[in-house]
């Protein structure tokens, strides 16, 4: 059975755009809830008058989304920002975005998305970020769009969010016009923002990772309001921005239903790699984009700490607004992206200094997609740290940008060097056997925490979803 919810709208509404409160309807929305967790397509609601490519709709658009010892990392740190944080408009109309997405684990928040704009770099990289929720959960991280001059005064977008009027504004304070609009990766999560922010700059060009899928039918990039899109080639020195900008492409086989695409990029002047999931650096304290109600909601003793609290007491008190439960709230959160299911939610504070302050691949990641195609993954990290002699890191999630050097990059990678030894007996090179063991650090998650996330990578094998890790064992 169907649960039905009833969401008044106007007319018009563009997709991913901004409502505008003109001619209401109302829409009937039936919502199921799938098993599979996987889901990347929207599924359009609509009437066969509604125009969905860019024109007035008369209905809704709904999308689903599957969606021990411890290195001294004294010289691994978060870049500072040479500019103090900026906001646009501070009234609730300049944040305002409707979104819903990727049930049943949409992509919050669903009507209002705050904005801040750092200067990474003076004068040349702006960094722009906002909330991201899953759904109806008080699990929030923060997700990145960089913006980069150019020397033709124009501006390269990489990785869009939210295209709010605050958004755009900050945008605009630059003085340069859009030029290039990029989408890195395959990944529902940023492919859903694009075409709503190129119709924002329709002078731009729009440029895409190769390899776009999604799942359970496979759409094509119109169908997410993406035009005239060029799509990025591995090492290309025929892009507009190739003279200072490089790029290399990971194009996984398929590790399941789909392929791992990401596209990793050089900024030469700076010697700056843009990545998008590769790697990450969690902070130790919550992105200023985060809102307080979302930390607060998340140091609450809800179910999902009553499960995950290793059988102790859960006293239900409520929460009151301080640094430290704002402290917990960010922890928690940390945790449960990091892992779906860590061992301990009510004292969450070991874990995550396990985890943080240190240049990581996301366990996710290195268990559902780089634990499948090593070989892929090693040959594109090898290539990064051969041919770029880059400074900082910025990723698409948690702190950027990162001070970080090519030793760093490669040791967040010593899990491969194991994965390649047990598929085909070969050892690694000297310096990346240095590497690996510099590495262990930063690629040791503590097991407990890892049980929920090894148990779902057991089950998505015996069904098909991902491919075996290519040891076979436990990880």
């Amino acid at each position: 059975m169907l649960p039905t919810a009833m969401i008044t709208v106007s007319k018009p509404l563009l997709y991913g755009d901004r409502v505008r409160f003109h001619q209401k309807m109302v829409a009937p929305i039936a919502v199921s809830s799938p098993k599979s967790t996987l889901l990347q397509n929207p599924i359009y609601l609509g009437d066969s008058s509604s125009s969905f490519f860019g024109g007035s709709l008369k209905g809704l658009c709904l999308h689903l989304k599957p969606r021990p010892q411890r290195r001294d990392f004294s010289n691994l740190a978060v870049a500072s920002a040479s500019a103090t944080p900026s906001v646009g408009k501070s009234n609730s109309g300049g944040r305002f975005y409707f979104n819903i997405t990727g049930f049943p684990f949409p992509l919050g928040p669903f009507l209002n998305r705050r904005t801040i704009r750092t200067e990474a770099v003076k004068g040349c990289i702006w960094l722009f970020e906002q909330e991201q929720a899953l759904g109806f959960s008080s699990v929030s991280t923060n997700i990145r769009m960089t913006v980069i001059k150019l020397k033709s005064g124009g501006l390269w977008v990489h990785a869009p969010i939210a295209p709010t009027d605050e958004c755009i504004q900050l945008i605009k304070e630059l003085g340069a016009p859009v030029e290039y609009i990029v989408l890195p990766t395959f990944a529902y999560e940023h492919k859903v923002f694009v075409g709503p922010f190129s119709r924002k700059f329709p002078l731009a060009q729009v440029w895409v990772a190769p390899r776009q899928w999604s799942w359970p039918l496979n759409l094509p990039l119109e169908f997410f309001g993406i035009f005239r899109a060029k799509t990025l080639k591995d090492d290309d020195l025929s892009t507009p921005w190739a003279g200072e900008i490089e790029q290399k492409i990971l194009s996984s086989p398929e590790v399941g239903i789909g392929p791992y695409v990401e596209v990793a990029f050089y900024h030469k002047p700076s010697k700056t790699l843009l990545v998008t999931d590769a790697v990450i650096f969690v902070p130790r304290q919550p992105p200023e984009c985060i809102s307080k109600e979302s930390l607060l909601a998340s140091a609450k003793n809800g179910l999902a700490v009553k499960l995950l609290s290793k059988g102790k007491e859960v006293p239900d008190e409520p929460v009151v607004d301080n640094k430290r439960n704002r402290q917990k709230g960010w922890e928690r959160m940390v945790l449960q992206i990091l892992f779906l299911g860590p061992s301990n939610l009510l004292e969450p504070n070991a874990s995550f200094a396990q985890m943080s302050q240190k240049l990581i691949v996301s366990p996710i990641v290195k268990t559902l997609v780089f634990s499948k195609v090593p070989e892929k993954v090693r040959e594109w990290v090898d290539s990064i740290s051969r041919d770029w002699r880059f400074k900082r890191i910025i990723p698409a999630h948690f702190a950027g940008p990162i001070s970080a050097s090519r030793s760093d990059f490669r040791a967040a990678f010593a899990f491969l060097d194991e994965f390649l030894v047990e598929s085909n007996g070969a050892w690694p090179s000297l310096s990346l056997l240095f590497s690996s063991i510099m590495g262990k650090a930063a690629t040791y998650f503590p097991p407990d925490d890892m049980r929920t996330l090894s148990s779902l990578d057991q089950f998505l094998v015996s069904v098909g979803a991902v491919k075996k890790t290519v040891s076979g064992r436990k990880r």
